[in-house]
């Protein structure tokens, strides 16, 4: 790591008596990006982020800022922007008084305070609402107030935790993209924490995936969706089938995927092998499966169990011919001999790229 980061993270833990509750989190993080701490409840992702604040004073390691260890300080003389999952508005202040707060405190003028007031409800699209009262609001609305105080005195780094889990689905959705917007615009330096992968791959750069304490794996949507490096990224980042196989034939980081009916994949890609041989799933993501003839050349055998008309594709069961059950997400032109029905007997076929053998 160098000293140029502009915000590093290195070798972060936290305790809790005996329970590790972080362990060994390293992170570079240039400016400008948006970087989301994924992953489920108790997996470290909100410590991490309550560390960084200085709500919690780490156990271990070291937290710098462009260039400069911030352990020690107190969160208000950090100088970090929060959002919470609750909007934690001031209920006895108007929305103006709310975006203004930490400018006052910051001993801001009269003048300055106004404009950036202004300039905040502008960029949050609240025009208008400068003498509302926070309970005559939306819980959309309230949010973004949270978000413009938040912001209000421009701090380097914006921490953003749950911030939309309140919210119902489709309001959620129109906060993401104010959220999007927002980053776009300022070019603030975001780091966010949701449980919802796809929350995760809307908004960010890049995704730290928490497991048990620790990142599982960090890279942009794409990366870790097109190629998990374990089985639970495999499984927390989209819908997976797991097929249970025998790896044969080790060579060069790829491996022949033996079926128990005797069918035979060659050449897919493995994770965590470390001789020739060894028994494991295979991962096979439900959308890049193609439903073939049942005499066709070649593919795993299956029998159809149902099939669920979603508009533009179809949601279809099926079962190998060993018993394990498989999802498939089929367009509608790639379905084969449609219509199909439970009962049928087919053929599944599959890229091997975006599929990988877990030993």
């Amino acid at each position: 790591m160098n000293d140029s980061v502009f915000l590093k993270i290195r070798n972060l833990e936290k305790f809790f008596g005996q329970v590790r509750a972080v362990e060994d989190i390293s992170l570079e993080v240039p400016r400008g990006e948006f970087l989301t701490f994924l992953g489920p409840s108790g997996s470290g992702k909100s410590t991490t982020l309550y560390m960084l604040a200085g709500f919690l004073e780490p156990s271990k390691g070291d937290i710098r800022l462009e260039g400069r260890s911030i352990l020690g300080l107190p969160s208000h003389k950090r100088n970090i922007g929060m959002v919470f999952q609750r909007y934690t508005l001031f209920m006895h202040l108007s929305v103006g008084e709310n975006i203004a707060f930490p400018l006052r405190v910051r001993r801001r003028s009269a003048k300055e305070i106004h404009a950036r007031v202004d300039e905040m409800l502008a960029l949050v699209r609240l025009e208008g609402f400068r003498d509302r009262m926070p309970a005559a609001l939306s819980g959309g609305q309230q949010q973004r107030v949270a978000l413009a105080r938040a912001l209000a005195y421009d701090p380097p780094i914006l921490l953003m935790d749950e911030p939309l889990s309140a919210l119902d689905k489709k309001l959620r959705e129109e906060i993401q993209t104010e959220i999007k917007r927002v980053h776009q615009q300022t070019g603030v330096t975001i780091l966010y924490v949701t449980h919802d992968q796809e929350e995760a791959l809307r908004l960010s750069d890049r995704i730290a995936l928490f497991n048990n304490g620790r990142i599982e794996q960090i890279g942009s949507g794409i990366e870790l969706y097109n190629n998990p490096i374990t089985r639970f990224s495999a499984t927390f980042m989209g819908n997976s089938n797991f097929l249970q196989m025998k790896a044969e034939n080790l060579r060069s980081g790829r491996a022949d995927a033996r079926f128990p009916d005797g069918t035979l994949i060659a050449k897919v890609p493995v994770h965590g092998l470390a001789d020739g041989v060894g028994d494991g799933v295979l991962m096979v993501r439900p959308e890049n499966i193609r439903i073939q003839p049942e005499a066709a050349a070649a593919g795993l055998p299956a029998t159809i169990n149902d099939v669920t008309f979603l508009g533009d594709c179809q949601l279809i069961a099926a079962r190998t011919a060993w018993g394990e059950e498989m999802s498939i997400r089929s367009p509608l032109s790639n379905s084969g001999h449609l219509p199909l029905q439970p009962g049928d007997k087919v053929r599944l076929t599959w890229q091997n790229v975006g599929s990988y053998l877990f030993l």
